[in-house]
């Protein structure tokens, strides 16, 4: 440990005397014409509940995380690392003779901290608000002033991903920076349609609303900062809640909700939608995605709307609910990388109830081989269980089991060859659901194993009674299929009970709990899903016997996207039955697979458009030239256009002439499937359904042995 830093450790006086020193330089070396700040907020300071609960929140990580790791120097060092990235991640708002001065503190976090003493978080903390204020004004001035220009004819781009970046060394290099980044504002708004004033204007409201919502910042929000740039060393899950914050994930915990049905989440100024609630209306109404970020919110059809982007999560959340049968306006920046401007989107606000959605059935029919096939699909959209029904002994509470068994049942009775079991999107829910669905299919024996931060592994999810179903099964499953999806699926898989089908799961395989602290609460993870196989469903997820292509990006969403996720591992497997050796069976089943997708015109154009994807998201700078950006966009759209009309000439369907005629084919489309959310499924007209129904022929095609026969325990 560096002698300077012993010194901030010995006493509270000496860091005040430390943040003095620290930030008088620095001010007086600002430059005056860039950072002079009229209404300076006052400093932030830590309160002694907060102090207390600092210290709660490092024994209990120390002590009951799953991952053991001791908060000393090194990890002050990558704590000191995460908090200024936590601040200022895009490297535009501190200088770099700030963060030369913060180094005092880089090994001084985990003493500082264990002692309940956060004065140099919050120095960094001020200092980092006193920036910020002195940009927003400076970005107001800026297009208050007729005299600042912006010269969209000039071949000039900007590096859209300055995380490896360094900081600006000088004021004037950060205003530099600062011109391209509101340069790039405006003409994202001018190519959605609005003029260079009306640009202006907007952008005036957001930075505006920033600036007075930073000066109206508490030590509440300061300290959540910290502390969370602290768990999130230990794991994404791991997060500490604010009073106020602890109050909203009750809410959003409860089965009902009264606002859209959308997870969300803080990424750098925007708030981005992290899933949506199955069931929920956001889901049903179909146009919001996961990776779409609101900037924009207004209520009712004909509201103003209201600039979101840098506004705290818990404040985006407060206009997006709403009285039941209400309406929200939001405008958000696509996840599809490929797509030119805004979309507009209107959605009721309804109470979200997790049970609403239930598993439903269809029976389509396929032929390979000559031979026709009957097959049943059960689309289960979320683990779902009225526990306060059956606490009452309710004999008709709703569960995704019993509603899959009655299901299962009206199979059996139509004689179907096979079913498939829908997983696609299901983020999970209920565990006991998962381990209750996976006894309808194999006999007796365990479901998963639950390793907990102690070492010990409990084995008792299990499915207790015999199989209700024996014929040939598959799962198919998505980037989106999580948590309770992925034990059903992998218990599916290691008993060889099924062929598992689509593109490799989210990977969430740990467990966490909520912890009372004297001031707010620690949601932390204590424990990890392991299959009977002994592989854990963590980071790597379950990874399909035959493998589907997808839009999503596996860099983008999923548990292997988050910094510091626990990692894969494995333990002892549990003992388990064999019942088929799926192996033997994939060898045929790719090479009719593959055959099938390189003539398939839905999934040769669902590559072509994966491709185009991956172009539009490695982009690492962007163009400031409008005639630059416009020429981009109509080389996609024209690209976007071809691979569309390919696939419909060799669907037999009529081509489209221009990409506006697609575009409202495509609005027009997305509506229907609002309306008919509700309503039957349609496995004919699902590519990946289809597909699965093929897969799942060919299994059962080269089956020899009867349905009833158990393979032997498997060895340890």
């Amino acid at each position: 440990m560096l002698m300077q830093n012993r010194a901030v450790k010995q006493s509270s006086p000496s860091v005040r005397r430390l943040v003095f020193t620290l930030i008088t330089p620095l001010v007086l070396g600002i430059t005056l014409s860039t950072f002079t700040i009229a209404e300076k907020a006052s400093p932030l300071a830590p309160s002694a509940d907060q102090k207390k609960a600092a210290i709660d929140i490092v024994k209990r990580l120390d002590k009951e995380h799953y991952r053991k790791q001791e908060f000393n120097d090194a990890l002050s060092s990558r704590y000191f690392d995460e908090y200024l990235k936590s601040l200022d991640g895009q490297k535009n708002f501190f200088l770099q003779s700030d963060i030369k001065a913060f180094e005092k503190y880089r090994l001084a976090f985990d003493d500082l901290y264990k002692k309940g003493d956060l004065d140099a978080g919050f120095a960094i903390y001020n200092r980092y608000n006193e920036r910020l204020i002195a940009r927003l004004e400076k970005i107001i001035a800026d297009l208050d002033n007729p005299d600042v220009k912006f010269d969209f004819n000039e071949e000039v781009s900007l590096q859209t991903d300055r995380k490896d970046a360094a900081w600006p060394k000088t004021a004037a290099e950060a205003d530099t920076l600062w011109h391209l980044y509101l340069k790039s504002s405006l003409l994202n708004s001018m190519l959605s349609g609005k003029s260079l004033e009306e640009s202006k204007t907007t952008l005036r409201k957001r930075y505006a609303n920033q600036l007075r919502r930073t000066k109206q910042q508490t030590n509440e929000e300061a300290f959540s900062v910290m502390m969370n740039a602290l768990t999130t060393l230990y794991d994404p899950h791991t997060n500490y809640l604010s009073p106020e914050n602890a109050e909203n994930f009750d809410i959003s915990m409860s089965l009902e909700l009264q606002g859209i049905g959308a997870v969300l989440q803080s990424e750098d100024d925007y708030t981005k939608v992290s899933s949506l609630i199955v069931g929920g209306p956001a889901q049903k109404q179909g146009q919001l995605k996961p990776n779409d970020k609101i900037v924009a919110i207004a209520q009712g059809a004909d509201g103003e709307m209201v600039d979101v982007v840098g506004w705290r999560l818990d404040e985006v959340v407060k206009l997006i609910r709403g009285p039941k049968g209400t309406l929200v306006r939001l405008e958000v920046i696509p996840a599809d990388p490929t797509a030119a401007t805004n979309k507009l989107i209107t959605i009721k606000r309804e109470t979200v109830k997790l049970e609403d959605q239930a598993a439903k059935k269809a029976i389509f029919e396929v032929n390979e081989n000559g031979r026709t096939y009957k097959l049943g699909v059960i689309d289960v959209p979320t683990f779902y269980m009225n526990f306060e029904a059956y606490q009452k002994g309710d004999p008709n509470y709703k569960s995704t089991t019993r509603d899959v068994y009655n299901l299962l049942n009206e199979l059996n009775k139509a004689k179907v060859d096979g079913i498939i079991i829908d997983l696609r999107d299901n983020g999970g829910g209920s565990l006991p659901e998962a381990a209750m669905l996976t006894d309808l299919f194999v006999d007796p024996g365990p479901v998963v194993q639950i390793r907990q931060s102690d070492d010990t592994v409990s084995r008792n999810y299990r499915a207790y009674q015999p199989a209700v179903y024996r014929a040939p099964v598959a799962v198919l499953v998505n980037r989106l299929s999580a948590s309770a999806s992925e034990i059903f699926a992998g218990a599916i898989q290691d008993y060889g009970r099924g062929i598992i089908i689509g593109s490799p799961t989210f990977g969430k395989g740990s467990v966490q709990n909520l912890v009372e602290l004297r001031h707010g609460r620690l949601k932390i993870t204590e424990a990890k899903f392991y299959r009977i196989s002994g592989d854990s469903t963590q980071h790597r997820g379950v990874i399909p016997d035959v493998q589907l292509p997808s839009l999503l990006d596996p860099a983008e969403i999923g548990e292997s996207s988050y910094d510091n996720a626990l990692p894969w591992d494995r333990i002892h497997p549990a003992p388990h039955q064999n019942y088929f050796k799926i192996s033997d069976y994939l060898p045929k089943i790719e090479t009719k697979h593959q055959e099938r997708m390189a003539k398939d015109p839905e999934f040769i154009y669902l590559n072509k458009q994966s491709e185009l994807f991956k172009e539009a998201s490695n982009k690492k700078t962007l163009s400031l030239r409008q005639a630059t950006r416009q020429q981009e966009q109509k080389a996609i759209e024209q690209r976007t256009l071809a691979n569309e009309n390919e696939r419909r000439k060799a669907k037999g369907e009529a081509v489209y002439a221009t990409y506006e005629d697609l575009k409202k084919a495509k609005e027009a489309e997305d509506e229907k499937k609002n309306q008919d959310q509700d309503k039957e499924l349609k496995p004919l007209e699902d590519p990946y359904l289809l597909e699965a129904g093929h897969v799942l022929a060919d299994f059962i095609g080269q089956i020899k042995v009867p349905e009833k026969q158990v393979a032997k325990q498997a060895q340890d």
